[in-house]
């Protein structure tokens, strides 16, 4: 089993906290199609034929796509890809995108799942942030994405913003819990370089919050979700049970997956690949039916710290049988760490699992690092 991951470099307008791969310019948005479904063809031997069980389409703005343009990329993944019948395919999409047109359109072409971004039911933040749509056309969104069917929702909100306080925190994830979606990710800001707030940020005109800040959004998100019934699957993401996002998973479970599209990565056991950040570079490099992206041959120890990086964050944890299998040099080190951090309150264990507490997942990215070889 396997995922594919199909990214859209395309939005209608930059926000000011994002740093991925996208341009606002749209004039060569259908010889990037064509490109991504030429790209299906040449790498589908990638997974060596192993059965897709998740679709991802993200980006960028992927609801940005005309219904023509999104047909003709799902076309050319069921001419090349084998589409497990209960597969989860997900469309990332922006709350100005969602209308009852572009719902119908998607829904027939299989997708079952919405990952929505609304990041804030607050206008001023959505202005500070320069999003492209107001509180009232989130909430519109959602309702209107249950009414024509869509069940399966997941919706971004972000915190640690200057000046947004624990009650103003508080009332912003009531209002996500209100609308009754069975998926919730949540993350906190960070100032990334080459970003508006991050050249405002080396000009001082942008100031990070405390971590102590963060850490209390953190905590009320955390407390706010799990008693409106909703589990922490991730220290980011949380669900109704049932309602994990299966390809996110199966990142987190270092299952295989493809990616395509400018600045797609993918991952098949053996290596890491990854494709130009560059639209029109990509594009010559697809229309010569060339695929020259970057390959990592991934040693023992990569292997190892890719499964730390993404299985201490989630509720499926690392144990010492899956460490052992790596073949470290010096595994007594990584075994001393872990009797560590459980004595001083920041892992426990579960049934042979080491997993995060709530005051280890305030640190877990140092937590992480120690870990690291």
């Amino acid at each position: 089993m396997a995922g594919l991951y199909i990214h859209v470099p395309y939005c209608h307008k930059a926000c000011h906290y994002c740093n991925f791969h996208f341009s606002t310019s749209l004039k060569d948005m259908d010889k990037m199609v064509d490109s991504i479904c030429t790209e299906l063809l040449l790498r589908k031997d990638y997974l060596d034929q192993r059965l897709i069980e998740t679709v991802y389409f993200g980006g960028g703005t992927p609801s940005i796509l005309s219904s023509d343009n999104l047909s003709k990329i799902f076309h050319a993944i069921h001419d090349h890809y084998s589409i497990a019948s209960s597969a989860e395919i997900t469309l990332e999409a922006n709350p100005e995108d969602i209308t009852e047109t572009s719902l119908l359109c998607w829904k027939s072409l299989g997708v079952n799942r919405l990952s929505i971004g609304i990041q804030s039911f607050q206008n001023e933040y959505l202005h500070w942030m320069n999003r492209n749509h107001s509180s009232e056309a989130s909430i519109k969104c959602v309702t209107l994405a249950q009414k024509n069917g869509f069940e399966n929702i997941s919706i971004d909100l972000i915190y640690g913003l200057p000046t947004l306080t624990a009650d103003q925190w508080r009332a912003e994830i009531q209002t996500a819990i209100s609308l009754n979606v069975p998926h919730i990710s949540s993350y906190c800001l960070t100032v990334e370089e080459k970003t508006v707030f991050g050249n405002l940020a080396k000009k001082g005109a942008l100031q990070p919050i405390p971590d102590e800040i963060s850490e209390e959004h953190l905590i009320i998100l955390i407390h706010e979700l799990l008693a409106a019934g909703y589990e922490q699957y991730e220290i980011s993401n949380f669900c109704k049970p049932a309602f994990e996002s299966k390809h996110n998973s199966s990142y987190w479970q270092r299952k295989p997956y493809i990616g395509i599209g400018p600045g797609a990565h993918s991952y098949n056991h053996r290596e890491r690949a990854a494709n130009i950040s560059n639209n029109s570079l990509y594009i010559k490099q697809i229309e010569k039916n060339e695929w020259t992206g970057s390959i990592e041959i991934l040693s023992d120890i990569d292997q190892y710290n890719e499964y730390i990086l993404t299985r201490l964050r989630t509720k499926w944890g690392i144990t010492l049988i899956e460490i052992e299998a790596f073949s470290l040099p010096d595994i007594e080190k990584t075994i001393k760490l872990l009797t560590q951090f459980v004595n001083e309150g920041f892992l426990y264990i579960k049934d042979d699992i080491y997993l995060l507490t709530t005051k280890g997942k305030l640190l877990a990215d140092e937590i992480t690092l120690q870990l690291m070889h």
